[in-house]
């Protein structure tokens, strides 16, 4: 006797209907569209999405959608629970998919090593949550969760379910990608912009290498110079001449240039000091201004008490009579400054009359020794940004206090107005950005230089494997934000994976400590070529070699078991006939045998591997890890931030590389299988004449916003996984002490069986703990 399924066209339970294209071919099921949900049927009518898919699972017990035991059935329970509570409640989606991306990991599926009505219902809950469409918008999803929701979304039985919904064809995911949802943040309309007529600038000091801060600032001024057809003025301040050096403008122009930005006009504000010079005159003689020769500490006293110098009413003329001692350069000269006359008594202290001018007498890296005097940094900027054209000046919030200043100059010297626009700065975890602080990690010996990949310079992140792209997607995802906030690394290196994901191209390295032989029966001497990319065509082929002597991580050789089908990547399923363990129960040696013709790769283990043979010797190469320089995430100010320097931040692991490796260039991004991202830092060199040594391949790791990828086993044993998962629940819910040994026997046993290699006890050790589940 059939069953019939009614489905609510108006709102459907999709994991039922999912679950009935399953069961529909070991059972007779009839689907109808009609007004509500339900299943009835020898007396009995289920109208929950969870007992509808109950019900239709055990129809068909031959499919094992409900697990082949009763741990894999207490499991099934707790995540239908999960699907129609947890994620279905806005409040708690967010824990509950920080819940799901660690329980997924890289597993295939959620419980056992087969699909089953626990992925089928939680699919169907994220499919229709509008919660999911924005983490999926936002990047907030595991690539270990997203990876599993297109796995299932890519069964056939799925696909059929989706195509007869009505008006749902399209994923919410899909959908939001019709309607242009980008990483774009919100920038703010510049006012009085018209297209073509817009000037920006980016006006660094030539006193050290750009960092990640000045990137930011660059990149925004290109974006509305871009935006608006307009011109970016690349300005030097050389407006102090202790801290300008030549060599800093140079290496400035090469940074500039590797973020792929080309300025319309290079300038430096020295190219206007006799312009600012004379209107500092101006000032004088319209008594907006004066020089005052008291000393630095008597004048940081007096505004801060708001208390008025000595010299502020100065006559004209006595105030000329300083000035051109200050012109010469003499003695009394060097003693004196000039400041702006605007308000002693305001409440913004940039307002109590500023300095404008001061005098030096050291070498200009320009002007040499033409002058003795320099205006400030708060002076000149406006002053050349009118005179140069700009319409727009962005400044950093932190600026802010000076807006008013910076228009009092254009007001009082008649100067054409100039547009504020302000941003937020860019603050990192983890990090100091300070030009002094830098400097001393130099010095110290801490980096390897300006250029190191710890450092947050523009070429530090660039040589740790940032692309350009990947930092532009990030600033303009943050948008004209004026929200100072502290950014993790880890944001930036998200976006950045977007770019290289889809053209690195895969190869694979072993660490060459504890490596295990694999002899592969009736194997021969061969190759083929495949592509070095599985989506990307263009990104080229690459040769693979296969023979009877073959090695393995030893993380992966723990996991093996004797007539396990284990999926050899790009060679296809091997059997292992047996697996050779030494006394301390370490793998020695593995003999395997072909297993090509089953081309079943949905629940087999999958392994990185390389041929040892004399014909492609295997490439030396180094992969190198970095940690952060700050242990701290944020430094408050009272910090001695010193206390708080990490030292052993570099950290080496010596692999045995594709012999593919040998061919990569210097710059080169790649991904090594199951291990991530690298870039190549120093290519492969033959050995050499001179040391009779070959120089390895050094590979430097490209975080991608997430925990750096471990071979299967190397954090521990799956038994100590749940031991200490356990341990937590039972300190939360006492009532299950009694069943504790009873979910460890349980583990043990699935492990010995092999039916989950890496992530399975965490999950059914969770699910039978909390007790909370429904049979």
């Amino acid at each position: 006797m059939g069953v019939v399924l009614q489905i609510d066209k108006s709102s459907p339970f999709i994991g039922s209907l999912l679950v009935s294209q399953y069961v529909k071919k070991d059972f007779q099921l009839t689907i109808e569209w009609g007004k509500q949900n339900l299943v009835t049927t020898e007396g009995a009518t289920f109208s929950t999405a969870s007992s509808i898919c109950r019900y239709l699972t055990r129809l068909a017990p031959g499919l094992c959608l409900y697990g082949n035991s009763a741990v894999e059935k207490t499991e099934v329970d707790y995540w239908l629970q999960f699907a129609s509570e947890k994620l279905s409640c806005d409040s708690e989606f967010d824990n509950a998919l920080l819940y799901l991306d660690r329980t997924l990991g890289s597993a295939s599926y959620l419980v056992g090593a087969a699909l089953t009505l626990a992925d089928l219902s939680v699919w169907a809950a994220l499919r229709v949550s509008a919660a999911w469409c924005n983490a999926v918008a936002a990047r907030r999803v595991s690539s270990g969760t997203l990876n599993w929701f297109n796995l299932i979304a890519s069964q056939a039985e799925v696909t059929e379910a989706i195509a007869l919904l009505p008006g749902l064809k399209v994923t919410p995911t899909e959908q939001a990608k019709k309607e242009g949802q980008r990483d774009e943040g919100k920038f703010v309309d510049l006012p009085g912009a018209e297209k073509g007529n817009v000037v920006v600038r980016f006006p660094p000091e030539a006193s050290g290498f750009l960092h990640i801060g000045h990137a930011k600032a660059a990149l925004l001024n290109q974006y509305y110079q871009t935006t608006f057809d307009g011109k970016l003025i690349m300005r030097f301040d050389d407006t102090n001449p202790e801290k300008e050096k030549a060599d800093f403008e140079k290496v400035i122009l090469e940074d500039v240039k590797m973020l792929e930005i080309v300025p319309n006009v290079y300038s430096h504000t020295s190219d206007f000091f006799d312009r600012i010079a004379e209107l500092c005159e101006k000032l004088l003689r319209d008594g907006k201004a004066y020089v005052d020769d008291s000393p630095a500490e008597l004048m940081k006293q007096e505004r801060d008490a708001r208390e008025e110098s000595k010299h502020r009413n100065n006559p004209v003329e006595k105030n000329c009579e300083m000035w051109r001692e200050m012109v010469k350069g003499s003695g009394y000269g060097q003693e004196c400054c000039v400041r702006a006359k605007i308000d002693m008594k305001s409440d913004n202290g940039a307002l109590r009359d500023p300095v404008i001018f001061r005098c030096k007498t050291d070498e200009h890296v320009k002007t040499g020794f033409r002058y003795k005097v320099y205006p400030t940094y708060d002076f000149a900027c406006p002053i050349v940004d009118s005179l140069e054209g700009v319409t727009h000046a962005l400044r950093t919030t932190e600026y802010h206090d000076r807006d008013d200043q910076y228009h009092w100059f254009i007001n009082a010297l008649g100067l054409r107005q100039v547009h504020i626009w302000e941003y937020a700065r860019l603050n990192m975890m983890n990090t100091v950005l300070s030009k002094r602080k830098l400097t001393w990690f130099v010095s110290e010996g801490l980096v390897d230089g300006w250029d190191d990949p710890r450092m947050p310079t523009v070429r530090g992140v660039l040589r740790k494997g940032m692309t350009v792209d990947g930092l532009k997607q990030f600033i303009v995802a943050q948008g004209g934000s004026r929200s100072v906030v502290m950014m993790e690394w880890d944001k930036i290196w998200a976006f950045n994976k977007k770019v290289i994901d889809p053209v690195a191209a895969r190869f694979t390295a072993l660490e060459k400590e504890g490596v295990v032989p694999v002899y592969v029966a009736q194997a021969e001497v061969s190759k083929k070529m495949t592509a070095k990319h599985p989506k990307n065509a263009e990104v080229g082929e690459k040769a693979v070699w296969m023979g009877p002597n073959i090695l393995i991580d030893a993380a992966d050789a723990d996991t093996l078991e004797d007539g396990q089908v284990v999926t050899f990547i790009n060679w296809g399923n091997l059997r292992i006939v047996s697996v050779t363990r030494r006394a301390d129960g370490k793998v020695e040696k593995v003999t395997a045998e072909l297993n090509l013709e089953n081309t079943d790769y949905k629940r087999t283990s999958k392994l990185t591997w390389l041929a040892d043979l004399n014909e492609a010797p295997l490439v030396p190469t180094v992969c190198v890890a970095f940690d952060n320089l700050i242990s701290k995430a944020v430094l408050a100010k009272d910090d001695d931030w010193k206390s708080y320097i990490s030292r052993d931040t570099r950290h080496e692991t010596v692999m045995l590389g594709d012999p593919e490796l040998r061919n990569l260039k210097k710059g080169e991004i790649i991904q090594l299988q199951r291990r991530g991202y690298y870039i190549c830092d120093e290519p492969h060199a033959p050995v050499s004449r001179y040391t009779g040594k070959a120089s390895p391949c050094v590979l430097f790791y490209i975080p991608d916003g997430k925990e750096m990828p471990q071979p299967t086993g190397t954090k521990g044993s799956s038994a100590a996984k749940a031991t200490e998962v356990a341990k937590h629940a039972v300190g939360r819910q006492e009532t299950v002490a009694t069943n504790w040994k009873g979910i460890l026997d349980s583990v043990k046993k699935r492990q010995k069986e092999g039916r989950q290699r890496q992530r399975f006890p965490a999950k059914p050790v969770r699910a039978l703990v909390q007790q909370s589940f429904t049979l």
